[in-house]
């Protein structure tokens, strides 16, 4: 295969790939709350591009058709896959696509529940059941044997790769950075990595991935989760990581254009701070839907996500649900490339 990059996200996509939420999973406790979120975002996705919604068996597929058909959901953009998964965060456990000259290569990383925080097995196997149904027209998958989540790295299609010490430092303890960062190249070509050696929220999981701190945007930009309240937790480490970002430099040896996020009012469940962070946002042709929680910073965060994205629609997708099991919108999603569905 010729030419292989991975593309930006906010590259024209076939669909958005999500897994319906049921009682098997570990959204089992909030399922009709969740299950709210999840119409909303197919509501939104589907103003825009269709939407593959893997379930559990063929009775979950009537519940969920059910539930968006009284929604008013457009059924026509909506395509089902029956395969089992542990949970529901696929971009984590779904497919990071390299686009070729003549196809597409699915790459197939190892899966281990954020390093071993949960079961994850059938979610390991998720791309070679994907793959065996049909659901993509090219179907050259390269398993790798390296741990890696679609939501611990960022690309600007164009061979600049962004991601963070923490994350992948405690998935491969015995690696260096060095080490890491030439399997990140080769396997997914590209020219060089950039990393982060500073942000965190509470109660994320995944030992900070990037897609809950900073993104690239189009034209050699960066969106970023900010804190400004100084006496918040959060605020020397993103205080930090903002001053690593404007360190950075594009290809061409240029500092890359900024776009703070605001920060949200914390959000606790039982005393428990969840990780309410606007960088988890959605690309989908021609919009981006982003996080809302029911926080005065949500419509200042739809309005800098309209400079960063000129052009698209700014759709905001309560979130509140997904939070509680340590995730956002973007962790539940993962999209497609323009000509790779075969549904």
């Amino acid at each position: 295969m010729t030419n292989v990059r991975l593309p930006a996200e906010w590259e024209p996509q076939s669909a958005i790939l999500i897994a319906w939420p049921h009682a098997g999973t570990d959204w089992a406790p909030r399922l009709e709350s969740v299950e709210e979120t999840y119409i909303a975002l197919v509501a939104g996705i589907t103003g825009f591009e269709p939407v593959v919604i893997c379930v559990a068996d063929a009775d979950l597929q009537i519940y969920a058709e059910a539930r968006l058909r009284s929604a008013c959901v457009d059924m026509g953009q909506v395509r089902f896959i029956e395969a089992p998964y542990n949970d529901t965060w696929l971009r984590d456990s779904g497919p990071i696509c390299l686009r070729g000259q003549d196809g597409f290569k699915l790459m197939d990383f190892r899966f281990t529940g954020w390093g071993g925080k949960y079961e994850a097995s059938l979610d390991d196997q998720l791309v070679g059941t994907l793959t065996g149904a049909g659901v993509f027209r090219d179907d050259y998958v390269q398993s790798v044997d390296f741990a890696l989540e679609g939501g611990a790295i960022e690309t600007d299609g164009r061979g600049t790769l962004l991601t963070t010490w923490r994350c992948l430092h405690e998935r491969h303890p015995d690696a260096s950075r060095e080490q890491i960062t030439q399997t990140l190249q080769s396997t997914l070509h590209q020219q060089r990595v950039l990393w982060l050696d500073h942000g965190y929220l509470e109660g994320d999981d995944t030992d900070a991935h990037i897609d809950t701190l900073a993104r690239f945007a189009p034209d050699d930009a960066i969106v970023y989760q900010a804190c400004d309240d100084p006496a918040d937790a959060h605020h020397a480490e993103l205080t930090a990581m903002a001053g690593e970002l404007a360190a950075l430099r594009t290809l061409d040896g240029a500092p890359y254009t900024l776009y703070p996020l605001p920060w949200a009012q914390p959000i606790l469940d039982g005393g428990r701070r969840l990780a309410a962070s606007y960088a988890n946002y959605l690309i989908v042709n021609g919009a981006v839907l982003m996080p809302a929680y029911g926080d005065p910073a949500d419509d200042p965060a739809a309005k800098v996500l309209a400079k960063a994205y000129p052009g698209r629609q700014i759709v905001q997708i309560p979130c509140r649900a997904l939070i509680w099991q340590n995730g956002s919108l973007h962790c539940v999603t993962m999209q497609l490339p323009e000509g790779l569905l075969a549904l």
